[in-house]
């Protein structure tokens, strides 16, 4: 039936060339049977291959689409260097300034700039294989499926790399909770640890605020059963007033103590030591991991976009079939070399 369906098409098409360029029935046949002679990408049609522009568009657009807190950060794409490398010159030191100055001749300083430079990731999917038979006998949705769901393995493992990059190391950035015992949620970690609670994030806000770092544009990221001990701390009225910024075009749940209030499945982890260390989502869990909030404000943290590239090699002789792979070149830093701005609320062990 599909060959009858394909021969019908591919003479209808032939028709309208013949018609075009001034041929007969004759000619319509002719051409019709031509196109049937031409391997086909798509059941009952012309080949088509992805249009790889359009492709790499929809790539960064989805990006973002699905992970909309990587927005909330100052954008230094246009520092971006080959699609690999970021080079940002920066301003040293503003000259000091002496209200009525009694002391003459005033001491020259001279400003000393620098450059900040850092490779960017490369996030690479695996080469994926549909082989001919599959073009042919089922359809294009499994080459659409195929792709979308590379995007979407892309972009989690965007996402929580840019997490990797955006959260603290140093002991003064590193909050503890403080709530009740409740047991241990990812993956590996065994025992309890202490919940999160209003609290924490007040004396994050304390914490802004002492830094004298902007009100506004404050964000914090929490995992599902974190976003669920905090809102589990509210009271009615304060659950009122949280869930009244809520923003769903922007991922925003709501505001409380002046942070968007943002949730996702994974957001980061530390380890148990005094110090807490962070550890890429790569590595094998452990037993003594701790799940742990971001919270920073807009202009604290940065990302960069380089290239953003689409493969594919239609009829490969090796492998019969068409691969098609993808690669996206991201990156991010704390923006100051204190690192004020940036919070990372670590849950504590709790016996």
């Amino acid at each position: 039936m599909k060959k009858i369906l394909a021969l019908m098409f591919n003479l209808f098409i032939g028709a309208i060339l013949a018609t075009v360029t001034g041929g007969g029935l004759m000619a319509a046949v002719v051409a019709g049977g031509a196109l049937s002679l031409i391997p086909k990408t798509i059941t009952g049609s012309l080949p088509m291959a992805i249009q790889v522009e359009i492709w790499e568009k929809d790539i960064v657009e989805g990006l973002w689409a699905s992970n909309a807190f990587l927005t909330f950060a100052f954008n230094a794409d246009q520092y971006v260097l080959q699609g690999k490398v970021v080079h940002i010159p920066q301003a040293g030191a503003a000259p000091g300034v002496v209200v009525n100055r009694t002391e003459l001749p005033a001491t020259v300083t001279q400003r000393t700039d620098v450059d900040i430079t850092y490779a960017i990731d490369e996030i690479t999917a695996n080469p994926v294989l549909i082989p001919d038979a599959d073009t042919v006998e089922l359809s294009y949705d499994k080459r659409t499926s195929v792709t979308s769901e590379m995007r979407a393995a892309m972009y989690e493992a965007a996402a929580l790399n840019m997490i990797y990059r955006w959260s603290p190391e140093a002991a003064t950035r590193i909050l503890r909770t403080t709530g009740e015992a409740v047991a241990a949620h990812l993956p590996s970690a065994t025992g309890n640890r202490k919940s999160l609670k209003l609290s924490d994030i007040k004396k994050a806000q304390t914490q802004f605020n002492k830094d004298n770092v902007p009100s506004a544009d404050r964000y914090l990221l929490l995992d599902a059963e974190m976003y669920d001990q905090l809102t589990n701390d509210m009271t009615a009225n304060q659950n009122r007033d949280f869930l009244a910024a809520y923003d769903e075009k922007n991922g925003i749940l709501g505001r409380i103590y002046g942070f968007n209030v943002i949730q996702r499945s994974q957001v980061m982890r530390y380890t148990n030591a005094s110090t807490p260390a962070k550890r890429q989502w790569s590595a094998a869990g452990a037993a003594t991991d701790n799940a742990a909030a971001i919270a920073w404000q807009k202009q604290s943290l940065e990302r960069a976009l380089g290239d953003v590239k689409f493969f594919e090699n239609l009829q490969d002789a090796t492998y019969y079939g068409d691969i098609y792979s993808a690669l996206i070149r991201l990156g991010g830093r704390i923006r100051r070399n204190d690192g004020k701005g940036v919070l990372a609320i670590v849950q504590d062990a709790s016996e």
